[in-house]
């Protein structure tokens, strides 16, 4: 691979991560259009990731300020409060890295693997049609009903922070993520507002608890000395590293608009449905 075909898959990694359409179903999509065969994906795939992990540091950095700057203090406040659910929800993500990485691995280089792609990225619309549906009866049920009763239900079930179901769930989902072709952010985002948290308070959890999992991993790759001696290169993987990074910060930016917009998101579902039915046909052409 050389350093052209790693700045298109990086700028690739950095549209998609944040869009709840798959960034790894992309990648490999990319990897397949490219014709680029790479004996170390995970190690590549993770490297894009780290560069929107940073992306997402640099544009949620007030939020994590205010929350590292709440750990300083003697008492037990929102900020620990949000940490300890953001700890929560990593452990699925977690364990799935230890016991499942080489499967993983193995599998982003098989035949079928278009195949994989489109079946998660099928199901990530499924998600996300579920998510809008209930979303969308929720707010209907809100115009036909008038009485106070119905509306401080629908307030509880609509709360602006993450409690500790909302953070269990969307880490299980989180989990389940690491399937390549189910979108993370997708998952995460439709699992929390499936369970009744509020849009943009989910959109906000979903990108942050993604850092310590994949800067983790990055730094065991530093560590063993993957990255310096991939057959990969340094080179290329600084090249996808950077224009991931870069692209990162727009689509964070503007995927957080979207959802403070209200923005709905079936037309992602319809996009995953519609990419994935390709990718399964493209493994049989």
């Amino acid at each position: 691979m050389g350093i052209l075909e790693a700045i298109i898959l990086g700028i690739v990694q950095g549209l998609t991560e944040f869009l709840p359409v798959s960034s790894s179903g992309h990648l490999q999509l990319g990897k397949a259009i490219l014709g680029v065969e790479i004996q170390e994906n995970l190690l590549f795939d993770t490297t894009l990731h780290a560069a929107t992990v940073l992306s997402t540091i640099v544009i949620l950095w007030p939020e994590i300020k205010r929350l590292i700057m709440g750990v300083f203090t003697r008492s037990y406040n929102q900020e620990k409060a949000y940490i300890i659910k953001l700890i929560i929800s990593m452990i699925p993500i977690a364990l799935v890295g230890f016991c499942l990485k080489d499967y993983l691995d193995a599998m982003l280089s098989s035949p079928y693997i278009l195949s994989i792609v489109g079946a998660m990225m099928l199901l990530t619309a499924l998600l996300l049609y579920i998510a809008y549906y209930i979303n969308s009866h929720r707010k209907l049920t809100v115009v036909i009903h008038s009485n106070r009763d119905v509306l401080r239900t629908l307030e509880v079930k609509q709360d602006s922070t993450i409690n500790y179901r909302d953070a269990i769930a969307m880490g299980i989902a989180q989990g389940a993520a690491a399937m390549p072709g189910l979108s993370r952010s997708g998952s995460t985002i439709a699992t929390g507002m499936i369970v009744g948290a509020e849009k943009n308070a989910v959109a906000r959890f979903s990108f942050l608890m993604v850092l310590a999992p994949i800067l983790g991993e990055m730094l065991l790759n530093i560590l063993k000395g993957e990255v310096v001696f991939s057959s990969i290169g340094v080179a290329p993987l600084v090249a996808g590293f950077i224009a991931s990074f870069a692209v990162g910060c727009l689509a964070c930016k503007f995927m957080l608009g979207i959802v403070k917009r209200a923005g709905s998101l079936k037309w992602f579902a319809v996009y995953c449905t519609i990419v994935g039915t390709i990718s399964i046909i493209c493994n049989f052409i």
